[in-house]
Order: structure tokens, then C-alpha cells, then sequence
């Protein structure tokens, strides 16, 4: 493996081997005795009912394939960290996740084995949403099969719609401001709101289309920052305008909450922006809760959400690259994405599969099944720590009036990009 590969790591390197000491196990070896392969599946933390469940399309795929046994790990920690670290030893299991987000840089680096020359026409590749697909792609080569997606989709109290007035979801972000307005109520005239209309989650993950609208670009070809230009701000201001002068919205910390879901659920917020993740988690928690989606209001006249997706990837230094092609081709073929999206908890990469479960008539998901025609796969590049995590913490800086929108993109996009240029 080149010398080269992952020197960007260098400073968590003994940081992620302290983890794997503590936590390593090896490959699994062929079992002589029986001549069953046996294979690692490392995944990270997931609720228990998905663990449960990807257990349940694990051992069924074992039944039907007698000759290879799959050890599912979680990695409960520091995921990727754990799996460059693993992979630089050559350590690495022979199948493992890989978020959308992470998948430029490792397919880069000669880690991964390319899938095209174990994929037949019997597989069915057409049959996966193309934006998905192209998601792992890279000089041409597939380098993983999406296993699931979500995209993000509007989510609205029918109650307060209807105590509103409000008779139906906006379609324009104009037409949310004016909604969020007549939603957001100081029911006890104390002076502090109650419920507020739209609740923001001010981070690139969940605003990058609202730049890409007026023509603006998270990245240049070069992998560098390149949202800090005035056609992308363009997006961004109304989020400020909303937060600081109308009011009508707020962060998930002001008033009290961990999450955009909660907000919603608690009723802080009449109206937040979410992905599939939170159907599940407002029925179990919140079960009385009157809500719908739609799909997400148009900015600038541009139909726009995200899109979210990981795959299942194979380690080119596994010495059982069959097995791990079976294994993968199930998860990923027909029968196994049925189980594993059949109870709702992510939606399938597959048209026939979401076809034959029925999620675009579903009430709650053909907001979010839509979505994946024209929405923005969530990656930035090679190095998405830099760039995102800079402009989250200056995005919320300008939200809370400590320098202009301008000052603080400028100062996230030039701190990104000196990290990048130390990294590269």
C-alpha cells in the first residue's frame, strides 16, 4: 500500500490506534474444518431496532450461503477515524460502511476495490437512482452500492396550521416566512415566545441548497471552499433576516432542545426541516402528534432539498473479496434492501424495490421520495471537516450578530482552505 496514503491523518493516527488497541479484533480466517469463509461487516451505532434488524438480513443472507459466516462489528466511536487507522495497517474489515460525505477521499486513495468487474447484468444496476449510484463513483469506477437514503423534506403541525389559519404548506420560502409568522405565538404575553414558526438548523449540511439556488458552489475543482461568493450568500441572507429582524425562527439551543426533531415534537417550532430519520422518531416519542410533509419550499424559484446516502464498500486488501461481493450483492440486491428498508427506517436505492413497498404514495415519505430527483448529494470534496465545520461555527456566529454574513463566510471559506492546503 503507498506510503502516501492518509498522511492527512497524521495527527489522530495514535489517537485512532489507542481505540483499535483497545477495541481491535482481527481478521477472521477460513474455518478449515467446516471450509466456511468468514467475513467482517463493520458498521457504526445505530438504534438497536437497526442493529436488529441488519442482524436478521445478515443471517439471512447466511442461510443462503451456507459456506460464508458474517461477523457484524459496531464501531461505536470515532468511525472513520477508526477505519483509516485500520486500513493504513491493513487491518481493515472486508466490508464496512462509507458515508457519501467520506467517500471522495478514500476512493482516491487505492483503498477501496472497484465493484464494476464483480457487478453482472443479472444485479440490475440500472434499476438504482442514478444520483445515488454516481455518488460513489470516481475516475469512472464504482466504488460502492448505496444501501439506503434519505433526503430532507418540510415536516408541519397540522394543529398549528389549522389555529393559524394556515390551510395548506407553503411552496416558496417567501410564502414560509409569511407562514412562520403568523405561527410563531407568545400564548402566556410574557414577553417570551412559545412556538416559534420555522425551527433553523444552521448548518452547511442542511443550507447548501439554499446556495446552490442562486448559482453558488460549496467547492471549487480543486476541492477548496468556495461558498464565500456574493451569489451564494444570496441564500443565506434570508436565513439571518428570518432568525434576527422577523423572529420567527430559532436554533435548536435556543429554547432548550437537542435536535431539529425535538423541536418539532415539543411543539418549539411549528415547522422544521428534516429527513426520514425523524418519522420513526416523532411516532415512537411523540405519538400524538398531528404532522405532515411536503416537500421542501422553493428557493429562487429552484426546486431543492438533500440528499444523504451511505453505501457498503469492500476493503481491497480483504483476502476474501468473493464472499465479500456476496454479501454485498445481497445487502445491496433486491431481496436483501426490501428487508432492510421494508419497516420504513431508510428509504431503498432501488426504483423497484420503493416501488414495491409503495413509498411514493406513502403520506409521510413521497415528500422525501421526491426529492431525490433534484436534490444535492451531501459531499464536499476531499477533505469535508475543513469546510464544513468552519462554515457551521461562522454561520452561527452571523446568525447571532457577531460580524456580517459576508465577514463570516470570507473567514470560514480562507480558514478552510489554509486546513486544506496543510492536508493536501
Amino acid at each position: 500500500m503507498r506510503k502516501s496514503v492518509f498522511n492527512f491523518i497524521g495527527m489522530v493516527v495514535a489517537i485512532a490506534l489507542s481505540v483499535v488497541g483497545c477495541n481491535h479484533l482481527p481478521l477472521l480466517s477460513t474455518f478449515s474444518a467446516t471450509n466456511v469463509t468468514a467475513i467482517k461487516l463493520s458498521g457504526w451505532g445505530a438504534s438497536p431496532a437497526e442493529q436488529r434488524l441488519l442482524k436478521n438480513v445478515v443471517r439471512d443472507f447466511e442461510v443462503q450461503h451456507p459456506s460464508i459466516r458474517v461477523k457484524y462489528e459496531v464501531i461505536a466511536d470515532q468511525y472513520m477515524d477508526v477505519i483509516k487507522t485500520r486500513l493504513v495497517g491493513e487491518a481493515a474489515p472486508d466490508v464496512f460502511y462509507l458515508d457519501a460525505l467520506e467517500a471522495p477521499f478514500l476512493m482516491s486513495q487505492d483503498v477501496l476495490e472497484p465493484l464494476d468487474g464483480y457487478i453482472k447484468p443479472e444485479f440490475d444496476l440500472p434499476d438504482f437512482e442514478e444520483a445515488l449510484l454516481n455518488t460513489f463513483k470516481y475516475s469512472d469506477r464504482i466504488y460502492g452500492l448505496p444501501k439506503d437514503y434519505s433526503t430532507l423534506a418540510l415536516f408541519y403541525n397540522k394543529k398549528a396550521f389549522a389555529n393559524a389559519g394556515i390551510e395548506s404548506p407553503p411552496m416558496t420560502w417567501e410564502e414560509l416566512r409569511v407562514d412562520a409568522k403568523k405561527l410563531t405565538k407568545d400564548t402566556n404575553n410574557d414577553g417570551r415566545i412559545d412556538q416559534y414558526g420555522f425551527g433553523e438548523t444552521p448548518e452547511l449540511a442542511r443550507q447548501a441548497y439554499k446556495i446552490k439556488a442562486f448559482g453558488g458552489e460549496l467547492i471549487d475543482h480543486n476541492s477548496r471552499a468556495a461558498f464565500a461568493n456574493q451569489r451564494g450568500l444570496q441564500g443565506l441572507q434570508s436565513v439571518l433576516d428570518q432568525y434576527q429582524k422577523e423572529r420567527s425562527s430559532a436554533h435548536k439551543t435556543d429554547v432548550g432542545t437537542n435536535s431539529g426533531s425535538e423541536m418539532f415534537g415539543t411543539g418549539k417550532a411549528a415547522m422544521v426541516i428534516e429527513g426520514n430519520w425523524a418519522i420513526p422518531f416523532l411516532k415512537e416519542t411523540f405519538p400524538k402528534l398531528d404532522f405532515a410533509t411536503a416537500e421542501i419550499p422553493k428557493v429562487n424559484n429552484q426546486s431543492g432539498t438533500m440528499i444523504f446516502t451511505v453505501a457498503y464498500v469492500m476493503n481491497k486488501q480483504s483476502q476474501y473479496k468473493s464472499a465479500a461481493w456476496e454479501l454485498i450483492s445481497y445487502l445491496t440486491g433486491k431481496e436483501g434492501m426490501q428487508k432492510w428498508t421494508g419497516t420504513g427506517f431508510a428509504l431503498p436505492t432501488r426504483k423497484s424495490v420503493a416501488a414495491n413497498l409503495g413509498y411514493e404514495q406513502d403520506t409521510l415519505r413521497s415528500s422525501l421520495v421526491a426529492g431525490v430527483n433534484y436534490g444535492t448529494p451531501w459531499q464536499v470534496g476531499k477533505f469535508p471537516a475543513a469546510i464544513m465545520n468552519n462554515f457551521d461555527n461562522q454561520f452561527i456566529s452571523a446568525m447571532l450578530g457577531e460580524q456580517s454574513l459576508l465577514q463570516a463566510m470570507q473567514r470560514a471559506q480562507n480558514q478552510a482552505n489554509q486546513l486544506i492546503k496543510a492536508l493536501d
